[in-house]
């Protein structure tokens, strides 16, 4: 199993709470992991609030993503 902060939501549960776990990252900016057969298979994190149109998409997610905070 995984030893991580981030909360970690099966696959199915999540098709059945799609709305409710949008809107637990949008605002309160959690990041969520989603699982199928007890592997971790992609995240659900929050779109970043100010994009730099000098940037493409991914890097402006990066440079504001608070899930790569350490």
């Amino acid at each position: 199993m995984y030893n991580l902060s981030m909360k970690i939501i099966s696959t199915t549960i999540a098709r059945k709470k799609i709305g409710q776990l949008i809107n637990e990252v949008k605002h309160n900016g959690q990041t969520l992991a989603l699982s199928r057969r007890d592997r971790i298979e992609a995240l659900l994190i929050k779109y970043p609030d100010y994009l730099n149109r000098e940037l493409d998409e991914w890097t402006n997610f990066l440079a504001n993503a608070k899930s790569y905070d350490f």
